[in-house]
């Protein structure tokens, strides 16, 4: 496993890109409302990246090993879809709860993001699912400091969705990231106090849980892409990007918009 220590001038670009990238969620925020289509909902998004920001929006057309172009802008997941969601006709209605996925490159640096959305008035379980999930990627997030390894974030983030009654998706986890969409290290969601990498200042790795109301197994749609709960529960997601400081952290996606940490 290669990890990329970025330097005092890629740190400065990523805060620029996850500014961006979070800026793009505040932008569509009063657009997540009942009868909007999630396809309408990436071509605001779109729009917003490519004439007000000059960014680019990642997820078009990329196309990892194994897998067919990602063909929109944004991911959008809706209840029972956990992440990778593809924008299309489908009408958002009320008590709905969705995962706005945003990445943004700027100036060849990458920017990662994603916020839970409620349309309308939630259901008490969904609403509960989302707080939990929000406040394990913060738990996550305090692990992160020069000294500790990755397997803290994973037990934090694990255990406090599991002692509410939730599971943690396995398959999919946070990543390192800067000019490359995708890199080293795999941040799981899940594991055991110090074990995995040991985080060295410079590091910079998206956190990103995925917890499900039900069983953490899962289904993968035809479209190659949409991954969704096997038991359709519902699932849900929170992402920020994290840099590694001399000894603590700073979350590099923040904006005016940003929920405040737990």
């Amino acid at each position: 496993m290669t990890v990329t220590i970025k330097n005092k001038e890629d740190i400065q670009k990523m805060r620029v890109a996850g500014k961006l990238a979070s800026e793009v969620l505040d932008y569509i925020t009063n657009f997540v409302v009942p009868n909007v289509t999630t396809e309408e909902l990436d071509r605001l998004c779109h729009d917003y990246m490519i004439n007000n920001q000059n960014t680019i929006p990642a997820p078009l057309n990329y196309c990892p090993p194994g897998h067919t172009p990602y063909p929109k802008s944004i991911c959008t997941s809706v209840n029972n879809q956990i992440c990778h969601g593809i924008p299309g006709p489908k009408v958002l209605k009320k008590g709905d709860v969705i995962n706005i996925d945003i990445t943004v490159i700027k100036d060849g640096y990458h920017g990662d993001t994603s916020r839970m959305f409620y349309v309308g008035e939630p259901s008490i379980q969904a609403k509960r699912l989302c707080e939990i999930t929000y406040e394990s990627m913060w738990l996550g997030i305090k692990q992160v400091r020069p000294g500790n390894f990755l397997g803290d974030i994973g037990f934090a983030i694990q255990s406090y969705a599991e002692k509410n009654g939730y599971s943690v998706v396995r398959e999919f986890c946070g990543h390192g990231i800067g000019q490359v969409f995708h890199e080293d290290p795999q941040v799981l969601h899940y594991g055991r106090p110090g074990q995995g990498m040991k985080l060295q200042a410079g590091m910079i790795f998206t956190i990103e849980p995925m917890i499900n109301a039900g069983k953490k197994d899962i289904k993968m749609l035809s479209d190659g892409w949409t991954v969704v709960t096997k038991d359709r529960s519902l699932s849900a997601q929170w992402e920020h990007t994290v840099l590694v400081t001399e000894n603590s952290y700073e979350v590099l996606t923040v904006s005016s918009g940003t929920p405040k940490p737990f």
